[in-house]
């Protein structure tokens, strides 16, 4: 069978994800894996109609197709991004229709289950025939355990082909709200005082209920607030994958483009942050992804900590559950406060007025205050994920991370605690003999809150 393999990565060959499919390659020879580097290649494939079509072509005639990426924050690096927007753009989805897929990744497993949905959701948008996903360790492949699953994974995949067998949608079609937004007048009563606001987005005029909530965010404020267009910047690229960052921060696109300076200037010194964007597909803008790939200049630490973080969003978010966990997964990783979603799809114009309007108040009441919530696991579970790494593989190529780390306590592991590793160590004695264990036992129901009733009776 002849398998089509689209490469995700901007690397190319040197992707650690293609060694995976290079891999199977040898091990399943009567098969055929036309692995096609959509993501190095991207600005060849928009530009020239031809080759792009070329691709199609192949995708047309194959058995199957394998979704073959690395995870770039939380998400499908942009490059791949932009192939799919290009796929419905160019009408050309019948090339996918009933073909059986799958996808394949590496990474450190953080947030890798939401480029896995939004993958399968893209799928199912094709009217394609999802068999399964594979999530790998980015050093799973050197592991002789892994291996054997990556083949299992592999098997599964060409016999579900051979034998024709049934798949499952998991995702309903998204339809956007046949609904134009007609903004009341802003009461202009928020005083932002000496904190600085930014929206950023990348609406373009044709994008006529984004644009319109933006204006109405803007008119809560007494005086006008900042706003950036993604699209009126130069941005060269998205990330190449070249971690030349990772020592001091530095991007290796330096003053070539416009991005390091509005990142640092604006985005970083921001207050109250709004991300606003029109859904593309199941996510938002290719463009968008590139302002989150190219984030990464700063590492696997949180540098947002205590901005209040806000999204306006045109599009069908109440089907999009995993769009909506994008971005809470992000807030949490960053330590940010999210304030919120605004989204039109609720298709009602006085209640978007006031969603937007309560939008700007949180902001401002939060950021002077300094309330940021408590993490859930998306944010204890982010931290732990990075601080292990950074801490163990990723030290010796991201040292900028290591010294922030280092600097700011996040490598908090609890051995390191040791009245709490005493006392563990104590009760773990304890409860090994009888006369003792019974006493603890006895003393659990009330003794766990012992502390908190003396914070209480204090209060």
């Amino acid at each position: 069978m002849k398998i089509v393999v689209l490469n995700g990565s901007p690397k190319g060959d040197d992707s650690v994800t293609i060694h995976s499919v290079k891999y199977l390659q040898k091990k399943f020879p009567a098969h055929e894996f036309n692995i096609i580097h959509i993501a190095k290649r991207i600005k060849g494939i928009e530009r020239k109609r031809k080759t792009f079509d070329g691709i199609i072509e192949e995708i047309a005639a194959a058995d199957g197709l394998l979704w073959a990426f690395p995870l770039y924050v939380l998400m499908v690096p942009a490059r791949l991004k932009r192939f799919i927007e290009l796929i419905f753009e160019r009408n050309v989805e019948a090339a996918f229709s009933g073909k059986y897929t799958a996808a394949i990744s590496t990474s450190i497993h953080f947030y890798d289950h939401i480029a896995h949905r939004y993958i399968q959701g893209i799928c199912d948008d094709l009217d394609m025939k999802f068999v399964a996903s594979f999530s790998a360790d980015m050093m799973d492949l050197i592991d002789e355990r892994e291996r054997e699953r990556l083949i299992q994974f592999c098997d599964y995949f060409l016999s579900t082909i051979q034998n024709r067998h049934p798949t499952a949608r998991r995702y309903r079609p998204l339809k956007s709200p046949d609904f134009t937004y007609q903004p009341g007048e802003g009461s202009r009563s928020i005083n932002a005082g000496d904190k600085k606001v930014l929206v950023v987005t990348d609406a373009r005029p044709e994008d006529m209920n984004l644009g319109r909530m933006v204006d109405r965010f803007n008119t809560s404020f007494v005086s006008n607030i900042e706003l950036v267009n993604l699209r009126d910047m130069k941005i060269i690229s998205s990330c190449i994958g070249c971690l030349q960052c990772g020592f001091d921060n530095e991007c290796v696109f330096g003053e070539r483009d416009d991005f390091i300076d509005f990142y640092r200037e604006k985005v970083l010194e921001a207050d109250v942050l709004i991300f606003a964007g029109t859904m593309t597909d199941r996510h938002l803008s290719s463009l968008w992804k590139t302002y989150f790939d190219r984030s990464f200049l700063m590492g696997h630490r949180p540098t947002l900590i205590g901005t209040q973080l806000g999204v306006i969003i045109s599009g069908p978010l109440s089907d999009n559950e995993n769009l909506r966990e994008f971005f809470e997964g992000y807030a949490s990783w960053q330590q940010a406060n999210l304030i919120g979603f605004v989204v039109d799809d609720i298709g009602d114009g006085e209640e978007i007025d006031t969603r937007l309007q309560e939008l700007a108040r949180q902001g401002i009441v939060f950021t002077n205050s300094g309330y940021v919530q408590p993490s859930t696991f998306l944010g204890v579970g982010a931290h732990k994920v990075f601080r292990d790494e950074v801490w163990g593989r990723l030290r010796t190529v991201f040292q900028a991370d290591h010294r922030a780390y280092k600097k700011h306590g996040w490598y908090d592991f609890p051995m390191w605690d040791a009245p709490t590793h005493l006392m563990a160590h104590a009760g773990t004695v304890g409860m090994n003999i009888p006369m003792v264990r019974k006493q603890i036992q006895e003393m659990l129901k009330s003794g766990v809150s012992f502390r908190h009733r003396k914070i209480v009776e204090k209060a």
